[in-house]
């Protein structure tokens, strides 16, 4: 039998905001590590300098990304090389699949030879990978290859997401990959790429690059620098580096919570367990304990140096609150504890006020609609260990002894997803007199249709969507909001305004200001809590009505003729 390890570690899956930290013009937020690379074999093999970078631009403040993603080599590969497309982590941990593909593949050769990125010692030279992605002669090039403005980009509101390439050999096929593709390749293909390619592909391509502080929503990186590392790990934390612009005058933004909830809600809580093999023969079990309850997950299995997501579902108070919940983890060899941090929101706590016949905003300008989180696909893996036998015979003399079964477990990887749709539909008010279609006059109410569908292979590992709030353009979508009512519940649920109280016939509506200037009403409606072990899926939606006139222009007064 394999030995099995005895460390049990445990660390959180976090779906809301790491610490952010500020730093000054140019300065690169990037560490490395890595090791030997043993030995490869005809087909499957790395060779040194077969690397390069993927360089995304993305927005600072909300971490949106506004560009194509480019890649940077020495070495540029054939062009019908597999890839998986120019996508970026931050689009994978938006819930992008993976989708591979033979041929497309573009790269840039910089006159300036980039950096050896992939080191086989564990000795890259970070300050040198540091200078040369902070210099203006690359951020230069950049600019020009992404097609943005380099004084839009060096303003302050934007970074480059750095993420180490690999050109290589696998299964007698040259492939290319970041970190984060390769791990998400080996769970395709059940962790073939690992015993493959450990030491590329899990070892030195993913501690290339890893954050010295958290940034974009990123953890800095406290494990190992010369280990292996999980495929969890790897989609998290590892194979990504960060560079900054201009000296920002904010403090730096610290979350002090790990998740926030609204109130009473059926919510999924997870924490990623690994360190070691579970023992299926002992499994590992997680414990949350939730205000005052204790929620017990057992048969948590996983292979030698990997992971498994552990969570549990459960419906939050119906009253604002923070609460820790404790988490406790026993398996082979000992037990870990943590504390998740959570905040439980009641957001039906400020409707907008009543409208009034002589409002009046001159000074009115409209807003962008925010760009609000949306997820809507969520990806997880469940391990399940089964034992493959090996009988080996063992003699106690001429003619006699017995079989004795040498085997050991192997783990299948079954794999899971939810999928989120979710569609809005804004109404003219059924009182109002003079509504033509999607057109009506400012002053009178609207009406509004939202319905939330989520589909799985595992549903009892999802809950159905809960909750959706209305933003409206003359709060600058920020002010005041309305929780919409569910009015279906379900896997296929739908959602309208509350009864409004100031409404005379307590219609289901939201009073447009009689101020409000000709042109488009849009609304912004984000339709949240469908929740995954991986986090919460939700979409950002819109629809708009056309504002002619007033409400002022229905009305005539004149004498009475005698």
């Amino acid at each position: 039998m394999k030995k099995l390890l005895t460390t049990i570690c445990i660390s959180l899956f976090i779906v809301c905001c790491y610490s952010i930290s500020i730093f000054a013009v140019g300065d690169g937020n990037i560490d490395g590590g890595g090791g030997g690379m043993g030995s490869g074999t005809s087909n499957n093999i790395w060779s040194p300098g077969n690397d390069g970078v993927r360089v995304t631009v993305v927005r600072a403040k909300d971490h949106a990304i506004v560009t194509t993603p480019i890649d940077i080599t020495n070495r540029p590969p054939d062009f019908s090389i597999y890839n998986f497309g120019k996508v970026s982590k931050g689009q994978y941990g938006n819930g992008k699949a993976l989708f591979p593909q033979k041929g497309g593949y573009n790269s840039i050769k910089p006159p300036k030879p980039i950096p050896r990125i992939i080191s086989t010692n564990g000795r890259s030279n970070i300050e040198a990978i540091k200078k040369y992605f902070c210099s203006e002669y690359t951020v230069q090039m950049i600019a020009n290859h992404t097609g943005m403005n380099y004084d839009v980009l060096i303003s302050g509101k934007y970074k480059l997401l750095l993420e180490p390439i690999a050109y290589y050999k696998f299964e007698g096929v040259m492939i290319a990959t970041t970190a984060t593709e390769a791990a998400m390749y080996d769970e395709r293909v059940s962790g073939l790429l690992r015993k493959r390619m450990v030491s590329l592909s899990h070892k030195n391509l993913p501690l290339a690059m890893f954050l010295e502080v958290s940034d974009l929503g990123y953890p800095a990186w406290n494990g190992s620098t010369t280990k292996a590392a999980s495929n969890a790990d790897i989609k998290s934390s590892l194979g990504l580096g960060v560079v900054r612009f201009t000296e920002q005058t904010e403090p730096p933004v610290v979350s002090t919570y790990d998740y926030e909830y609204r109130v009473n809600t059926e919510v999924i809580t997870s924490v990623m367990v690994g360190g070691g093999q579970s023992d299926p023969h002992n499994p590992t079990r997680v414990s949350f304990n939730i205000g005052g309850t204790t929620y017990n997950v057992s048969n948590v299995y996983y292979p030698e140096g990997d992971s498994q997501l552990a969570w549990v579902k459960w419906t939050t108070p119906d009253t604002e609150q923070n609460m820790n919940i404790d988490v406790s983890v026993k398996g082979l060899g000992g037990t870990d504890k943590t504390t998740i941090h959570c905040r439980i929101v009641d957001l039906d706590k400020n409707p907008p006020p009543n409208p009034v016949a002589d409002d009046r905003n001159e000074n009115f300008s409209l807003s962008p609609i925010p760009l609000r989180e949306e997820k809507t696909r969520a990806e997880w893996t469940v391990w399940n260990p089964w034992w493959y036998e090996y009988w080996v015979w063992h003699s106690t003399g001429e003619d006699s002894g017995y079989w004795c079964d040498h085997g050991w477990w192997e783990f299948n990887l079954n794999k899971y997803y939810a999928v989120f749709s979710s569609d809005m539909n804004l109404l003219c008010d059924s009182k109002n007199p003079t509504a033509n279609g999607r057109i009506m006059k400012s002053g009178y109410g609207i009406n509004q249709e939202v319905s939330a569908s989520v589909s799985s292979n595992q549903f009892s590992a999802v809950t159905n969507p809960q909750n959706a709030v209305s933003y409206f353009p003359e709060f600058n979508y920020n002010t005041y909001w309305r929780l919409l009512e569910q009015v279906q519940n379900g896997s296929n649920s739908r959602f309208e305004f509350q009864k409004n109280e100031y409404s005379t016939y307590k219609n289901r509506t939201h009073f447009t200001p009689i101020w409000f200037p000709n042109g488009s009403y849009e609304v912004n409606t984000w339709a949240i809590d469908c929740w995954a072990p991986v986090g919460m899926l939700s979409s950002n939606l819109t629809d708009l009505l056309n504002i002619r006139g007033s409400l002022w222009d229905d009305w005539h007064v004149a004498p009475l003729k005698p």
